[in-house]
């Protein structure tokens, strides 16, 4: 593990020495997937909410109870690399399970039932489940055709300072993530409600799309009033706050319009500062929300008939510059301007998406969401070398 440490700082010292030293130009013609970037699609599950929550993902938690494990293992080493004593991650065990208990139904008992299937402890899946609050960085696009049709588009990127494989030149922990992703459809009545791309195992929210009306998106925002104080919050009985990916799933799950989904992004009260990237079915309708945890600072959205006919997203505010030692926004917006409007479409977006260092040593997956189709896709990503670690 102290080997981790020293790659860590190298690879850092490289990148700020060098502003760009893995970016490339734009990609064409990477769609469908293949080749060296595509690593594979992901399975398809059905989530049955007509069931009591502890039941819903039993089968997913079971068929995927080994990935889940050596995920739970990681974090507990990673862990104690920084408290060798244990004694946190004693206490951390310890209370995890009772935190698990004082989460909104039925996030908790859906919790409780993925534990029992996988055979995991409750604290660790807790673990796992919150660890999206703090932990990811992401380029989220929405973009608009010059008939006025909406097209939404995410790389995952998942695993910055948690481990690097000297053997594999990869973050470790994005490497044991990618077995897990899944592409998860909702269901009441046998009726799809919504459709996720999604962490098996998690039971919040990342990516989303209700078929017809909207798409969905979550970044990251760093902040100095981040995750960390909502979940102490959180801890210490101050719970009028959502975690954020309870909140997406809640918005996907029961919002029925773009305009209710907005407002419920743009309102409630959260745990943590977030990016929320949200597009309808109509022109126009595509936003960037960016969130701290008490209101939204700034609502972003498209508007073509003013030149505005994308709007991209990575883990910074719009109004400031990005650190230069990550900056996915500018060669992000180069390759959206190269695109242009009239040539917009998944799998235009796909290649933006495809592009390094867009595309980077974090990526775990692509989605690709078209909302007045209902189509979402999910694809396994790699990033060979030379690559930006992030």
């Amino acid at each position: 593990m102290r080997a981790i440490v020293v790659v860590l700082l190298a690879v850092t010292s490289v990148a700020v020495l060098a502003k760009d030293p893995y970016g490339e130009d734009c990609r064409y013609q990477q769609y469908p997937p293949t080749g060296a970037t595509f690593r594979g699609s992901v399975p398809d599950y059905i989530i049955n909410l007509d069931l009591p929550p502890r039941e819903r993902w039993v089968q997913l938690a079971h068929e995927k109870k080994d990935e889940l494990k050596t995920i739970v293992e990681h974090i507990k080493k990673v862990m104690i690399v920084f408290f060798p004593s244990g004694k946190l991650l004693h206490l951390l065990e310890s209370k995890m399970a009772w935190l698990g208990s004082t989460l909104p139904y039925p996030f908790n008992e859906e919790i409780e039932g993925i534990a029992h299937a996988a055979e995991v402890g409750l604290g660790d899946i807790v673990v796992f489940n919150v660890f999206y609050e703090i932990f990811t960085v992401c380029t989220s696009i929405i973009a608009e055709d010059k008939a006025g049709k909406l097209y939404h588009a995410r790389n995952l990127d998942f695993g910055l300072f948690l481990g690097w494989d000297i053997k594999n030149s990869s973050w470790i922990v994005t490497q044991i993530l990618k077995p897990l992703m899944v592409s998860l459809d909702f269901q009441r009545n046998n009726k799809t409600v919504f459709r996720s791309a999604n962490l098996a195992g998690y039971v919040g929210m990342v990516s989303g799309i209700r078929p017809g009306i909207f798409t969905l998106t979550m970044n990251e925002r760093f902040s100095i009033d981040g995750g960390y104080i909502g979940v102490f919050e959180w801890i210490f009985g101050k719970r009028d706050g959502w975690w954020m990916g309870f909140l997406t799933r809640s918005v996907l799950e029961n919002s029925t319009s773009y305009e209710e989904a907005k407002d419920r992004l743009t309102n409630a009260r959260l745990l943590a500062p977030a990016y929320f990237i949200l597009a309808g079915n109509q022109s126009g309708q595509g936003s960037v929300i960016t969130r701290s945890r008490t209101a939204a600072l700034d609502v972003w959205n498209l508007n073509a008939s003013f030149g505005t006919w994308y709007v991209l997203e990575t883990n910074y505010d719009r109004w400031k510059v990005p650190l230069a030692v990550d900056d996915r926004r500018t060669p992000a917006m180069k390759c959206m301007n190269r695109t242009m409007q009239q040539n917009v479409s998944l799998p235009a977006l796909y290649n933006v998406l495809s592009t390094k260092p867009i595309l980077n040593k974090l990526t775990v997956s692509t989605t690709l969401m078209e909302v007045s189709e209902g189509r979402i896709e999910t694809y396994l990503r790699d990033c060979p070398d030379p690559c930006s670690p992030w």
